[in-house]
């Protein structure tokens, strides 16, 4: 509820004149009946025309009073809650765009998908309800109840009774009603994240001929979510039967009290026909409230899902104003350790090397011996656990964190391109990059050649995530965009696997015009061995540094590891 009070706070103003209107249309339509009664006892019963007329009058002007506040509320709603889900979905964007890899890892993809969605869609309707009937609802009970007790206070006691009760039972329905949703929403992910690995994977399925295989398990979730939406559909739905139920029995006594009070003449035919038209108002209300409650009751789950969003912890980066305007691209890790949330061991150990500036530095080792994770922690993407890492000598914390990301371009393991022109992704890494920025480090990425044969050239729209080009094309376009930044630092991830070893010789030469660090993960040793120096990861820690001839010397695994790629003996090469 927090959260949504802060979110509407900049709508103060529209929620009173909304409001206001609720009210005025509350109070005309509780007018209504008792002006009915009164044109009933005074005008129609005795045949007074000049009655009929009068209050006839007063009844039409208040029909339209109702429905011109009626119409202006819905303006004002539907106003307040799109402003409110677009701020909430832009604060939802922009703190998730905050978020340390480990903040991330704490909520699927396809469950964010479902905030931003399902989640947001849910507290903005309701909020429309809310400021459209949900509070008039229950304002329209109470006031019924209270203008038929001022009618006649004996027929009108059986309203005390029943409401009471029947309101009891809803906050019994509602609060059922949103641990049943919530349990929904947790479904809707679900499917969302079936769906979302189905489109990104597709190749790979049918490449592996799995298509019925993943039509069973979209089923199989598909039927959990209907069955659990089902079950708690009918939950609430229930409550309308049982509410009329009471409320009809509640008319029935009214009628039959009333006869009697008529036949004693203890009431009028026009206060039992105004009090009728109460108990029919309030039925209608807490008819309402059947919907009311479940929107209450989605609106509920979902705005404690995203809480969980908004309320991460914002990790506050140290900021120190060093007046550096560059750096040199000296890296130094000083018994480093590192250990992601939940894991039973730590990925890095006691991990301690130099890397001098402009030097280029291969680091080689098994999968998932912690090389991409000790990429991650350069840029701070994630925070070390213990140890230190200097820049030029200087602690990394000791740098401001955007002046350190922008003087590092850094290719992922994997290549994430965005929905957009090649133009467009290459100058990604650069806000401000010139045409002749853009062709420069598309050649150096040895893939200017491919896109001058594309129909658009540089104008080719590459669709979402870079299905459109191969996996050598979407590195080397990931590349381009780390070269236009002309970095001093540059960190390739296993970023030339999927390139052939000619075209990955044009590009390592390429690099050899930019002044800058480079620190490149491989598994290829015929790219490891041109570096200046290689770095040996096993089992999250550092076993051997040097030159490729210090290491054929030194380090037994470094010679395996060649055995292993060329198939002879590291004296035979």
């Amino acid at each position: 509820m927090k959260t949504i009070i802060t979110f509407l706070k900049p709508y103060y103003i529209h929620i009173i004149i909304a409001y206001t209107l609720t009210f005025v249309e509350l109070v005309t339509d509780l007018l209504f009946p008792l002006f009915l009664g009164i044109i009933i006892n005074n005008g129609i019963l005795p045949g007074n025309e000049q009655q009929v007329i009068a209050w006839g009058t007063a009844m039409l002007i208040i029909t339209f009073i109702t429905f011109a506040s009626g119409i202006v509320n819905s303006f004002y709603a539907s106003h307040i809650s799109v402003q409110f889900a677009y701020r909430l979905r832009e604060k939802l964007f922009n703190d998730i765009q905050r978020f340390t890899f480990e903040q991330l890892s704490k909520f699927p993809s396809s469950q964010l998908v479902t905030h931003f969605t399902n989640d947001v869609r849910q507290v903005q309707n309701t909020i429309f309800m809310a400021l459209r009937i949900m509070a008039r609802a229950p304002f329209l009970v109470l006031g019924s109840v209270v203008m038929a007790l001022i009618v006649n206070v004996k027929i009108a006691s059986i309203f005390i009774v029943t409401v009471p009760l029947l309101v009891l039972f809803l906050f019994f329905v509602l609060n059922k009603g949103s641990a049943m949703f919530e349990l929904v929403q947790r479904k809707v992910d679900d499917v969302n994240r079936i769906i979302q690995e189905n489109i990104s994977g597709m190749r790979t399925i049918r490449s592996f001929v799995r298509v019925k295989f993943e039509n069973r398990r979209f089923m199989q979730t598909n039927r959990s979510l209907a069955k659990e939406t089902t079950t708690s559909f009918r939950f609430v739905e229930a409550s309308m039967p049982i509410l009329f139920l009471g409320m009809n029995i509640s008319i029935l006594f009214i009628l039959a009290f009333g006869h009697f009070e008529l036949s004693a003449g203890q009431t009028t035919v026009g206060d039992v026909v105004a009090i009728i038209n109460y108990a029919l108002r309030t039925a209608m209300a807490i008819s309402l409230f059947t919907f009311i409650t479940l929107a209450f009751s989605r609106a509920k789950a979902s705005i404690e899902r995203i809480d969980r969003v908004l309320q991460e912890e914002e990790i506050t980066l140290q900021r120190f104003d060093t007046n550096i305007s560059q750096i040199d691209g000296a890296i130094t890790f000083s018994n480093v350790s590192f250990q992601y949330e939940n894991a039973k061991k730590p990925t890095l150990r006691n991990v301690s090397f130099h890397i001098a500036a402009r030097s280029t530095t291969a680091i080689i080792g098994a999968t998932g011996s912690g090389k991409s994770t000790l990429f991650k922690l350069i840029p701070r993407l994630y925070e070390l656990n213990e140890g230190d890492i200097h820049i030029d000598g200087r602690n990394l914390n000791s740098y401001d964190i955007s002046f350190i990301r922008n003087e590092i371009g850094y290719v992922p393991q994997y290549s994430l391109l965005f929905s957009g022109t090649i133009r467009d992704n290459i100058a990604f890494g650069k806000q401000d990059a010139t045409d002749e920025e853009i062709i420069q480090a598309a050649k150096d990425a040895q893939i200017h050649a491919t896109i001058m044969q594309f129909p658009q050239q540089y104008e080719t729209e590459i669709g979402q995530r870079g299905v459109t080009l191969s996996g050598g094309q979407q590195q080397r376009l990931s590349i381009a965009r780390a070269l236009i930044r002309q970095p001093k630092i540059l960190m390739l991830d296993d970023s030339t696997s999927a390139i052939d070893l000619q075209t990955e010789r044009q590009l390592l030469q390429a690099l050899t015009a930019y002044d800058c660090t480079i620190v490149m993960i491989t598994q290829k040793i015929s790219t490891a061995k041109r570096a200046d120096q290689i770095i040996i990861i096993d089992n999250g820690k550092v076993v051997a540094t040097g030159s490729d001839s210090h290491l054929r010397e030194h380090s037994s695994l470094y010679r395996h590891i060649i055995e292993s790629q060329t198939e002879v003996t590291v004296d035979a090469i």
